[in-house]
């Protein structure tokens, strides 16, 4: 069983960077580049050309996947907005003497990972990959694996990316893939939702999933009564630690297993994870809207302003960094831009999921971030999982009420946090929140005052270290100043 998912189809790798900074796909886009994070499989891997992933699938898998495409189950996925489409492609792109055949997947344009997922997404997550091998069932096939990371956001919904996930099932085999979808879907959700909401972090650590021992030390005794926890977490657990020195003997007992009723099986997976409930409130910023320091009148300004320095950006991608419940990235969003919206807060972010959902919407992504402790390159050669910076470069950023909290909050200078933003996008609309304000003076109520460059001179001086002003507007009603920046050359 592969123990994580496939190449992300989105943006171009950049392991193996040149000491300029440029990759082998930078210099040679023809040349074919294979994805750093995609090794697990020996059935096949990404690779890239001109910026487009393709997907090889060799020859040691050539009849499990000839069954797959032959099957109508592919259609099915695709036409149920699944699993991503793909198309034939020439066999002479593929790497080495190996393929059987090359596909065309479709590209994704921004990939996320388990671990920012707000509980909805995570949730949603796990329910799309039950409804997958609940239909793969249903034409003869298993997923032979449930990665998170076979998931990604497209238009707002989760859908499976790893076409080379499906085989033939066996007639009254248990589900192979049941450890792995307990491990990366069910832990961390009952952890979510049951402890708190933070542990979705574990998810950060243990890139292969949440260990279920380590989940079942760490729910609260009460689970064991819920019979869905105490199935496919607590005696799941005991198997697994009964076993655990005794490898040959499990797989022995899988292989003799008596004939599962994986119907059943799935639909008790799926009840429990939709009994899994988080209500979004308690943290800090969850209810930042609604105790904002503007009135309303400034608010029109300030909403005026930001629609009017945005329209006057190119690009279509704008990263909200600081989104809280994204009031500013639907604006973003209503001039046609594809949000992908930030917070720290993970109650902000499941709100503004849930309305993202709740509205029909298809472009805009909340995801759950520090800003300033950021994905870092994570896994093998730590370019498995990317870091937020080696994943795409937006169009725009937008930073509104954040550049007080990285600089005062958390100690980054305004230099830094200048270098950090141009690292990220090539325009920036950001807003300067002076230490007069509210908002400035709450943060510097319990902490000394040494931020003597703390002023808007001081601001300027520093972000023109990598940007350039293109036009500053004060934020009537309020001390604020907004400003539109682009990326010096």
């Amino acid at each position: 069983m592969r123990t994580a998912g496939p190449a992300d189809p989105a943006a171009p790798p950049t392991a193996g960077a040149a000491p300029d900074g440029a990759t082998p796909q930078d210099r040679h886009p023809s040349v074919p580049v294979r994805d750093p994070a995609s090794y697990r499989d020996p059935s096949g891997f990404v690779f890239w050309v001109d910026g487009q992933p393709y997907r090889q699938v060799e020859r040691r898998f050539a009849a499990e996947w000839d069954a797959f495409e032959a099957s109508p189950l592919s259609d099915a996925l695709v036409e149920r907005g699944l699993l991503v489409r793909h198309e034939p492609a020439p066999l002479e792109l593929a790497r080495g003497g190996t393929a059987h055949r090359v596909i065309r997947p479709e590209r994704i344009d921004f990939v996320s990972y388990p671990y920012e997922w707000t509980f909805g997404e995570l949730r949603d997550a796990a329910l799309v990959t039950l409804e997958i091998q609940s239909l793969a069932l249903e034409h003869g096939f298993t997923l032979r694996d449930a990665s998170a990371y076979n998931v990604q956001f497209r238009a707002g919904r989760p859908i499976h990316i790893d076409t080379l996930s499906f085989e033939p099932a066996e007639s009254g085999r248990p589900w192979i893939a049941y450890r792995q979808f307990c491990e990366h879907f069910l832990a961390p959700l009952a952890l979510m939702a049951i402890r708190d909401v933070r542990l979705s972090a574990l998810l950060r650590e243990h890139l292969d999933g949440v260990p279920l021992d380590l989940a079942s030390r760490l729910l609260p005794g009460r689970t064991r009564l819920n019979l869905g926890l105490a199935t496919h977490i607590h005696l799941h657990a005991r198997a697994q630690r009964r076993f655990a020195d005794r490898p040959t003997e499990a797989r022995e007992r899988v292989r003799s297993a008596r004939p599962v009723n994986q119907p059943a099986l799935l639909d008790n997976l799926r009840r429990t994870i939709a009994g899994l409930r988080w209500r979004p409130a308690g943290t800090e910023w969850a209810d930042y809207d609604e105790r904002t320091s503007y009135d309303a009148e400034a608010t029109a300004e300030k909403e005026s302003l930001v629609a009017r320095f945005l329209a006057a950006t190119d690009g279509r991608r704008v990263w909200d960094l600081g989104a809280n419940t994204g009031h500013y990235s639907r604006i973003a969003a209503d001039l046609g831009r594809e949000v992908v919206a930030f917070d720290i807060d993970p109650a902000a972010a499941e709100r503004l999921y849930a309305r993202v959902r709740a509205d029909g919407r298809s472009d805009i992504l909340p995801l759950v971030m520090d800003l300033a402790n950021p994905s870092p390159g994570l896994g093998w050669a730590t370019a498995e999982r990317r870091s937020l910076a080696d994943r795409a470069d937006a169009d725009t950023l937008l930073a509104l009420a954040l550049v007080h909290h990285l600089a005062i909050g958390r100690n980054v200078p305004l230099a830094e946090i200048g270098g950090w933003f141009a690292r990220l996008g090539r325009q920036l609309v950001v807003e300067w929140v002076p230490r007069e304000d509210a908002m400035v003076q709450r943060l510097l109520a319990t902490r000394e005052d040494v931020f003597d460059d703390y002023t808007i001179e001081g601001f300027r001086t520093a972000f023109e270290q990598a940007w350039s002003i293109i036009e500053e507007a004060p934020i009537a009603g309020t001390h604020r100043v907004l400003f539109s920046l682009r990326r010096a050359a």
